[in-house]
């Protein structure tokens, strides 16, 4: 584990290998877990400025869970959320016609009609942050990919040899900031060295 500001960084972060294969998974991370996305408190500001630009990427499924739900909800474990249909899938998630699931944020980012790609935890998946029951200041940085559901990205990232903080570079920038990213890609390097 290495230290950096108030971040303790699991060395699976720099040591595993991880690239995604959507053609496989078809983006299972967004139906498979106990609650819906984590977001910040910040990101339900996002999520109120370009829900209604979204709302023509949203099911009606999607729709209907955000009009009984709310836009995002709280969960005792994991804080603000964003609402599931039917307890799985993500409300702001869809298919697209070979049935992997695509976020409607990131589409509508990505056509240059809203600012904010998606959830920093979506982006940031396979890495879970957490932070300290003891210091509330110290956060965990920890790879956590879901056995069976990663396991074709484990495989491709061993076979292009793509370390998990370099396939995460731009989501890793985006929460901590560059000089973090040099520091962790510092720590890589003195790590691989020794």
């Amino acid at each position: 584990m290495i230290a950096i500001d108030n971040k303790l960084i699991s060395d699976e972060v720099l040591e595993e290998h991880f690239v995604c294969d959507l053609s496989k998974c078809k983006g299972g991370c967004c139906e498979d877990g106990d609650a819906g996305a984590p977001i910040e408190d910040w990101e339900k500001d996002e999520i109120d400025k370009y829900l209604e630009i979204v709302k023509p990427y949203l099911t009606k499924e999607g729709l209907d869970a955000i009009k009984t739900q709310g836009k995002y909800l709280y969960d005792d474990e994991f804080g603000w959320v964003t609402p599931t249909i039917n307890g799985a899938l993500c409300a702001y998630g869809y298919k697209d016609k070979s049935g992997t699931i695509q976020c409607s944020f990131e589409k509508a980012y990505n056509e240059g009609k809203i600012g904010w790609k998606k959830p920093v935890s979506c982006h940031l998946f396979p890495i879970r942050i957490s932070e300290s029951k003891l210091d509330p200041d110290m956060e965990y940085v920890n790879y956590e990919p879901r056995y069976g559901l990663c396991d074709a990205a484990c495989t491709l990232g061993n076979k292009l040899k793509v370390p998990v903080y370099v396939f995460l570079k731009e989501p890793l920038i985006r929460k901590y900031g560059e000089e973090f990213y040099e520091m962790l890609e510092a720590s890589a390097g003195h790590l691989k060295s020794s």
